[in-house]
């Protein structure tokens, strides 16, 4: 004879047919809390940039906002950004 199934087929206590038990919960997009956390942030460095800006000797002050600096930085930093996300591991699929 064989046993019967551990449980009942159907029930409260039923797995939902369309429920897969491999697959892995999918992660929430950020909310509110960290969009305005980031912001934060980024809105105090750009406000320590421009204190630590004010406090340099005005040779420097002259280098900085004179030359193409700025745009050097951001260059490099937007490439850099784009190099190590396309260089990190993806998650499984």
């Amino acid at each position: 004879m064989s046993e019967p199934p551990p449980g009942p087929p159907d029930g409260p206590y039923a797995r939902p047919p369309d429920r897969m038990p491999d697959r892995p919960p999918v992660p929430r997009s950020p909310g509110w809390r960290e969009v305005l956390g980031v912001a934060a942030v980024l809105v105090g460095a750009v406000l320590g940039l421009a204190v630590a800006t004010s406090v340099l000797p005005t040779g420097l002050q002259d280098v900085i906002f004179r030359t193409p600096l700025a745009i050097v930085v951001l260059l490099f930093g937007t490439i850099g950004l784009l190099v190590w996300l396309a260089r990190r591991p993806h998650p499984e699929a």
